[in-house]
């Protein structure tokens, strides 16, 4: 396994895998792997010849007030979890190598990212998809892997590559979970007992919706029963408790039959601010 800071180095290197008929799969990290970064891992290994992990706590997509700063560093433990897992190449560049003193060119989606966390966390997606684009110029793959936990970041760069015709398969593999239903996170680290104990409430209320459903609910209906279920938590502040269709993500009210929807939550606990989804039929 090789480890690269240089952008033009890992480029170069990419174009001669592609010129040598190799296939390469790109698996996209903040870094602080987890089991969820390893099943990207495992999904790109079936997927392509050679596997480039990229570790990148990106500066762009963090607001002023948000955990840059603070964001966990684990680079050491991070490679070791790279090389066990079978990974070819670790791309971890430096800021001043991705962004330049007067960068000036940006991505910026305007119907996706327009609910859910976009509409939270301002400039969010723009730094995303800036640095997702930057990734795929330099490592030049034939696929990428994003996880279904950030459905709304997997579906924009779904977009992305479609609409700027990027020739690159994006491949979603499904959200990760602890064996109490917690979906895996680097930010969970943040938790305390107390309040990790807590957080399982997100899931058990996602799992909740199923048993409503099957009342004849509304749409605003299961909304305000999974609000007030999540509430049960002494610790919990909630961002946002939404039904929206899986493709549009835009809120729906009155879905018709066999409609596909996402419920997707963003719940605070402590400094910790968790996302979760699950997709369901109507």
């Amino acid at each position: 396994m090789r480890v690269l800071k240089s952008p033009d180095a890992v480029q170069a290197l990419c174009l001669s895998f592609r010129e040598a008929g190799k296939t390469i799969a790109l698996v996209p990290t903040m870094g602080v792997l987890h089991e969820g970064h390893l099943s990207l891992i495992k999904a790109a290994k079936k997927n392509a010849d050679k596997v480039i992990v990229s570790i990148f706590v990106n500066p762009s997509q963090f607001g002023p007030s948000e955990d840059f700063e603070s964001y966990p560093r684990t680079f050491d433990a991070d490679k070791e979890k790279c090389k066990r897992a079978g990974v070819d190449i670790i791309f971890a560049p430096m800021s001043d190598n991705m962004y330049s003193e007067d960068f000036s060119v940006w991505v910026d989606e305007d119907k996706l990212s327009t609910n859910l966390c976009g509409a939270r966390r301002p400039g969010h997606f723009k730094g995303v998809c800036t640095v997702v684009l930057k990734l795929f110029m330099i490592c030049q793959p034939n696929v990428a892997v994003f996880g279904k936990k950030d459905a709304q970041q997997a579906l924009i760069i779904r977009r992305m590559a479609r609409d700027l015709n990027i020739p690159v398969k994006i491949i979603i593999t499904p959200v990760v979970r602890e064996k109490d239903g917690l979906a895996v996170s680097s930010r969970n680290r943040y938790l305390t007992p107390a309040e990790r104990e807590q957080a399982t409430i997100i899931y058990k209320g996602l799992q909740q919706v199923k048993e409503w459903r099957k009342e004849d609910l509304s749409v605003a209906q299961i909304r305000k029963k999974l609000l007030k279920f999540i509430q049960q938590a002494h610790d919990a502040r909630i961002d946002y408790v939404t039904i929206v269709d899986e493709k549009t993500l835009k809120e729906e009210n009155k879905p018709y039959p066999g409609q596909s929807l996402l419920i997707a939550v963003a719940v605070f606990f402590g400094k910790a601010r968790l996302i979760d989804n699950i997709s369901f039929k109507w």
